[in-house]
Protein backbone atom coordinates (compact mmCIF):
# COMPACT_ATOMS: atom_id res chain seq x y z
CA UNK A 1 0.00 0.00 0.00
CA UNK A 2 1.49 3.22 -1.17
CA UNK A 3 1.17 6.17 1.47
CA UNK A 4 -1.90 8.00 -0.84
CA UNK A 5 -3.59 4.75 -0.11
CA UNK A 6 -2.46 4.93 3.44
CA UNK A 7 -4.36 8.18 3.38
CA UNK A 8 -7.59 6.96 1.85
CA UNK A 9 -7.63 3.92 4.07
CA UNK A 10 -7.67 6.08 7.57
CA UNK A 11 -10.61 8.39 6.27
CA UNK A 12 -12.83 5.22 4.95
CA UNK A 13 -12.08 4.00 8.28
CA UNK A 14 -12.81 7.46 10.14
CA UNK A 15 -15.91 7.53 7.91
CA UNK A 16 -17.33 4.83 8.62
CA UNK A 17 -16.58 5.18 12.74
CA UNK A 18 -13.64 2.65 12.66
CA UNK A 19 -11.36 4.03 15.14
CA UNK A 20 -9.43 0.19 15.57
CA UNK A 21 -9.07 1.13 11.69
CA UNK A 22 -7.49 4.18 11.97
CA UNK A 23 -5.15 3.48 14.51
CA UNK A 24 -4.07 1.07 12.18
CA UNK A 25 -2.75 3.55 10.15
CA UNK A 26 -0.71 5.03 12.91
CA UNK A 27 2.81 3.95 14.48
CA UNK A 28 2.98 3.23 17.58
CA UNK A 29 4.87 6.78 18.37
CA UNK A 30 2.75 8.46 16.46
CA UNK A 31 2.41 12.03 17.04
CA UNK A 32 -0.62 13.87 16.62
CA UNK A 33 -1.68 18.29 17.10
CA UNK A 34 -4.89 20.13 16.14
CA UNK A 35 -6.43 23.24 18.00
CA UNK A 36 -8.69 21.16 20.09
CA UNK A 37 -6.18 18.70 21.55
CA UNK A 38 -2.90 20.54 21.28
CA UNK A 39 0.06 17.77 20.72
CA UNK A 40 -0.77 14.06 21.43
CA UNK A 41 1.32 11.29 21.25
CA UNK A 42 1.21 7.71 21.13
CA UNK A 43 -1.56 5.82 22.78
CA UNK A 44 -2.94 9.27 23.76
CA UNK A 45 -3.56 10.47 20.05
CA UNK A 46 -4.80 6.80 18.96
CA UNK A 47 -7.37 6.95 22.01
CA UNK A 48 -8.75 10.07 20.86
CA UNK A 49 -10.01 8.57 17.94
CA UNK A 50 -11.22 5.94 19.87
CA UNK A 51 -12.85 8.27 22.06
CA UNK A 52 -14.26 10.89 19.41
CA UNK A 53 -15.59 7.83 17.52
CA UNK A 54 -17.54 5.98 20.36
CA UNK A 55 -18.84 9.71 21.68
CA UNK A 56 -20.15 10.83 18.01
CA UNK A 57 -22.02 8.05 16.27
CA UNK A 58 -23.39 10.30 13.77
CA UNK A 59 -20.60 12.01 12.45
CA UNK A 60 -20.58 12.43 8.69
CA UNK A 61 -16.61 12.61 7.05
CA UNK A 62 -15.86 13.28 3.95
CA UNK A 63 -11.95 13.42 2.74
CA UNK A 64 -10.72 15.22 -0.88
CA UNK A 65 -7.66 16.57 -2.53
CA UNK A 66 -5.71 13.52 -1.05
CA UNK A 67 -2.20 13.47 -1.48
CA UNK A 68 1.30 11.90 -0.96
CA UNK A 69 4.92 11.70 -1.83
CA UNK A 70 7.45 9.32 -0.10
CA UNK A 71 7.81 10.98 3.17
CA UNK A 72 4.76 13.43 3.54
CA UNK A 73 1.00 13.67 2.50
CA UNK A 74 -2.11 16.11 3.02
CA UNK A 75 -5.99 16.14 2.60
CA UNK A 76 -8.61 18.24 3.49
CA UNK A 77 -11.42 16.97 5.11
CA UNK A 78 -14.76 17.91 6.20
CA UNK A 79 -16.56 16.70 9.65
CA UNK A 80 -20.19 16.88 10.31
CA UNK A 81 -21.94 16.42 13.55
CA UNK A 82 -23.67 17.58 16.39
CA UNK A 83 -21.61 18.58 19.12
CA UNK A 84 -22.73 16.23 22.28
CA UNK A 85 -22.23 19.05 25.13
CA UNK A 86 -24.41 21.91 23.24
CA UNK A 87 -26.59 19.90 20.98
CA UNK A 88 -25.46 22.32 17.69
CA UNK A 89 -24.27 21.70 14.49
CA UNK A 90 -20.94 21.23 13.55
CA UNK A 91 -19.34 21.40 9.37
CA UNK A 92 -15.60 21.49 10.68
CA UNK A 93 -13.33 22.19 7.61
CA UNK A 94 -9.79 20.68 8.68
CA UNK A 95 -6.70 20.38 6.77
CA UNK A 96 -4.40 17.20 7.14
CA UNK A 97 -0.72 17.33 6.88
CA UNK A 98 1.44 13.86 7.39
CA UNK A 99 4.31 12.24 7.56
CA UNK A 100 5.30 8.72 7.18
CA UNK A 101 7.71 5.77 7.71
CA UNK A 102 8.21 2.46 7.26
CA UNK A 103 4.33 2.05 5.56
CA UNK A 104 2.64 4.18 9.02
CA UNK A 105 1.65 7.57 9.62
CA UNK A 106 4.25 9.03 12.10
CA UNK A 107 3.01 12.49 11.96
CA UNK A 108 -0.64 13.51 11.86
CA UNK A 109 -1.32 17.35 12.00
CA UNK A 110 -4.93 18.94 11.86
CA UNK A 111 -5.55 22.76 11.01
CA UNK A 112 -8.99 24.07 11.07
CA UNK A 113 -10.47 27.78 11.86
CA UNK A 114 -10.86 27.37 15.81
CA UNK A 115 -13.36 30.56 16.10
CA UNK A 116 -15.65 29.66 13.38
CA UNK A 117 -15.53 26.10 15.53
CA UNK A 118 -16.28 27.91 18.56
CA UNK A 119 -19.06 29.69 17.32
CA UNK A 120 -20.89 26.47 15.56
CA UNK A 121 -20.29 24.32 18.62
CA UNK A 122 -20.54 27.04 21.85
CA UNK A 123 -22.92 29.38 20.35
CA UNK A 124 -22.54 33.20 20.99
CA UNK A 125 -19.78 32.49 23.45
CA UNK A 126 -18.02 30.69 21.21
CA UNK A 127 -18.46 33.20 18.35
CA UNK A 128 -17.48 36.05 20.84
CA UNK A 129 -14.21 34.42 22.62
CA UNK A 130 -13.57 31.79 20.21
CA UNK A 131 -10.42 33.59 18.91
CA UNK A 132 -9.02 34.33 22.18
CA UNK A 133 -6.08 32.51 24.25
CA UNK A 134 -8.91 32.71 27.20
CA UNK A 135 -10.97 30.06 25.20
CA UNK A 136 -8.83 28.10 23.39
CA UNK A 137 -6.77 27.00 26.50
CA UNK A 138 -10.41 26.18 28.10
CA UNK A 139 -11.18 23.94 25.57
CA UNK A 140 -7.88 22.24 25.09
CA UNK A 141 -8.31 21.46 28.53
CA UNK A 142 -11.45 20.20 28.90
CA UNK A 143 -10.68 17.98 25.39
CA UNK A 144 -7.34 16.71 27.49
CA UNK A 145 -9.46 16.00 30.86
CA UNK A 146 -12.13 14.03 28.91
CA UNK A 147 -9.21 11.76 26.67
CA UNK A 148 -7.60 11.58 30.54
CA UNK A 149 -10.88 9.83 31.96
CA UNK A 150 -11.16 7.67 28.71
CA UNK A 151 -7.34 6.59 28.99
CA UNK A 152 -8.21 5.51 33.11
CA UNK A 153 -11.53 4.12 31.88
CA UNK A 154 -9.75 1.52 29.03
CA UNK A 155 -6.60 1.52 29.99
CA UNK A 156 -7.06 0.17 33.37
Amino acid sequence: MDNKQLIEKFYSAFAAGDAEGMVACYADDIEFEDPAFGWLKGRDAKNMWRMLSANNKGVKVTASNIAAKNETGSADWVAEYVFSRTGRKVVNHVHAEFEFKDGKIIKHTDTFNAWKWAGQALGMSGYLLGWSAFMKNKIRQQTKGLLAKYNAKHDG
